[in-house]
């Protein structure tokens, strides 16, 4: 099957997935006991207040009937799909979705990159390590160091962590080490990682053209304060990535391929780097993969564990609020990105592994 044509059909099928998400969640919010109403205006509230609010909201009609819950939802649907977010009810009153997302975004992209750089740098070679050095010393400690990894919860590792780290704490230390920099709460300098030149500035259409030029001295800055909450978020990756990383590699070894290319003549380097890490990353990938959409989940604990104002706490905050307009478009964005991940695995499959194709036939 054509690339394209199957990236058409997976987006389709995605379709059904996205409703699905954002029905459940719309059935939570709207028919959950949590009052948004009250939430806004407090216990004190007149009747006629939270009678013009519920209107406003659009929860009741100017006559005093209820909105059916299916126009409701249809409205919610159509706003969502159409990237219409709305403002925010509780969080920010009034201030567009699209900016309260935006402002919590960097903290959340700098915490989840390096979420996923720090289990792919120790995890993969980990695992690749312990399957070419099987029942040795080193396979020993590689993989039972793995296993113990993944075994601690994170939010009891986040906990431990950021006590350690804290004032009096074994780890705190780590605060002064280099630059001096603090690891609870958001780094200021997240949002300034970069220094933007503008190449035509003035110039319409071409104004848009720019060059970010890396601030190091911030980038450092933000990495040391990081650090610490990207190593608890990761954790769990990287001992799934040597746990299957090591198993995947014994499979390869053992493969009829291999004794052939051993029989050739082949060096044990090329070996390796042709044949076995390449078929070993084939199931790693969907743990690879997955690990987008379980750091956006353990970003909730994580970054209230140590106070980053980033995604994972506004979506919170919003579920606690209500504020169902935040819940609803980060719902929206959190399904949509698992929808485009899973393309992505599909596709990058047939790229590492000739033998997979998408459909019947590749071309």
């Amino acid at each position: 099957m054509n690339r394209s044509l199957y990236i058409l059909k997976r987006l389709g099928l995605g379709i059904p997935v996205i409703l699905f998400g954002l029905t459940m969640s719309f059935l939570i919010m709207y028919l959950g006991p949590l009052d948004p109403v009250l939430a806004i205006l407090g216990r004190d509230a007149t009747s006629s207040d939270i009678r013009q609010l519920r209107i406003a909201l659009g929860y009741i009609q100017p006559d005093g009937t209820p909105v059916p819950v299916w126009r409701q939802y249809g409205n919610i649907m159509y706003d969502l799909f159409t990237l219409q977010f709305g403002q925010s009810w509780v969080l920010q009153r009034g201030v567009p979705v699209t900016e309260v997302i935006a402002n919590r975004m960097p903290a959340t992209l700098w915490l989840g990159f390096w979420s996923v750089v720090i289990a792919l740098i120790f995890g993969i070679p980990l695992g690749l390590y312990a399957g070419l050095r099987a029942n040795t010393w080193g396979d020993y400690l590689a993989s039972g160091g793995g296993i113990i990894w993944r075994a601690m919860p994170n939010f009891w590792l986040a906990v431990m962590i950021a006590g350690s780290l804290s004032a009096g704490g074994a780890l705190s230390w780590y605060r002064g080490l280099g630059i001096r920099t603090d690891v609870i709460g958001t780094p200021d300098v997240v949002s300034n990682l970069f220094t933007v030149i503008e190449l035509f500035n003035g110039i319409p259409v071409l104004e848009l053209l720019f060059i970010p030029i890396p601030n190091l001295q911030n980038m450092l800055i933000a990495f040391k304060w990081i650090l610490p909450a990207a190593l608890v978020l990761g954790s769990a990756s990287m001992g799934n990535e040597i746990r299957i990383g090591r198993t995947a590699v014994l499979e390869s070894i053992n493969s009829k391929y291999v004794e052939t290319a051993k029989a050739k003549g082949l060096s044990p380097r090329r070996i390796v780097v042709k044949h076995v890490g390449r078929n070993a990353i084939v199931p790693l990938l969907p743990v690879i993969m997955g690990e987008f959409y379980l750091l956006i989940g353990g970003s909730v604990l994580v970054e209230s564990v140590f106070s980053i104002n980033g995604l994972g706490n506004l979506f919170f905050r919003a579920i606690l609020g209500p504020d169902i307009p935040v819940v609803m478009a980060l719902v929206f964005i959190f399904v949509l990105i698992q929808v485009l991940m899973n393309i992505l695995q599909d596709v990058l499959y047939t790229l590492i592994d000739p033998r997979i194709t998408l459909g019947d036939t590749q071309q």
